[in-house]
């Protein structure tokens, strides 16, 4: 990408999409096409098309979608398979209509099979069965990856995949109906805190292990990826490491300073044992992450507390 390219974000008010503008802010790109979902619907086939005909975008970043935790993803499911379908499909099609240089797609590690060996390795797609709670999710994920491999295939489309893990950062969601558990684990531990409650309900037992990416760190490597990366394999982007989710609920309460009891709601699903990225193609390619955890964390309950507006300890 030169820093005039004309390049297009779709979902550039998420966590995700608003992290890879900043990062393309901070490295002296200025040509963006942005919309809000309320200005385009990218459900609607004949808007996308004709958004796509007018803005001629070179480069285009594929970060929409429709978002959620095991509880969302288990309760919408028709509306998570269906959106997240559509957004895709219209803006890969469109993308090939109208010539575009370059996309990038973004996944998620639900893709993996519930069981898969651990670390999971790109070749992991499709070997086994999906995790029921967000199958639907995964299953359109999976999709878009092979709608840009095809793509490129029958139409030599340079559209490219990546696989990020779990995320968090600037722009998170903290509606405990609908968030991912390091969100939800936050406003838990702050709002037990300012209320002193005596204690803090957690989702399941405790032991899945999971791997945690900060935002900018993700769109980092979407950025390099976006320069440097031309092949057709799908890459996973994550850090290499993960953590149980009870010693996450323990490090955000000692970030938080929160000295209550932490009780387990065993009624709640656990989901997948474990998922922690196989990132050794990643770091082949030249890209390393930068943030760790609990540096991470602290920043993002330091923004967390400015964007509630509540009282800063």
């Amino acid at each position: 990408m030169e820093t005039s390219s004309k390049i297009y974000i779709a979902g550039h008010r998420g966590m995700v999409g608003s992290a890879i503008l900043r990062n393309l802010e901070k490295k002296g790109f200025s040509n963006f096409i942005l919309k809000t979902s309320a200005e385009l619907d990218l459900r609607d086939q004949l808007k996308v098309a004709a958004f796509f005909e007018k803005e001629k975008p070179e480069h285009v970043f594929l970060a929409a979608a429709k978002v959620g935790g095991i509880q969302a993803n288990n309760t919408y499911r028709a509306d998570f398979l269906y959106d997240n379908l559509m957004i895709q499909n219209n803006i890969i099609h469109s993308a090939y209509e109208n010539k575009v240089t370059k996309l990038l797609f973004l996944g998620s590690s639900c893709i993996y099979p519930k069981l898969a060996p651990q670390p999971l390795k790109e070749e992991y797609l499709l070997s086994g069965f999906l995790e029921d709670t967000n199958e639907p999710y995964a299953i359109a994920k999976i999709a878009g990856i092979k709608l840009c491999e095809n793509y490129r295939r029958q139409y030599n489309c340079n559209f490219i995949s990546v696989m990020p893990t779990n995320l968090y950062g600037p722009n998170d969601n903290y509606n405990l109906n609908n968030s991912h558990v390091l969100p939800a684990l936050i406003r838990k531990f702050h709002e037990a805190k300012q209320n002193n409650l005596p204690f803090v309900e957690m989702w399941g037992t405790g032991s899945p292990k999971r791997e945690f990416l900060h935002a900018d760190d993700m769109a980092d490597a979407c950025v390099y990826l976006m320069n440097n990366y031309s092949g057709s394999q799908h890459v996973n982007i994550g850090c290499g490491t993960d953590i149980s989710i009870k010693d996450l609920a323990l490090l955000i309460q000692k970030i938080v300073d929160y000295t209550g009891e932490i009780k387990h709601d065993l009624s709640k699903p656990d989901g997948t044992p474990r998922k922690l990225m196989d990132v050794s193609f990643l770091h082949s390619q030249g890209w390393k992450h930068k943030i760790e955890l609990e540096a991470g964390i602290r920043s993002v309950y330091e923004d967390f507390k400015k964007k509630e507006n509540v009282k800063v300890w």
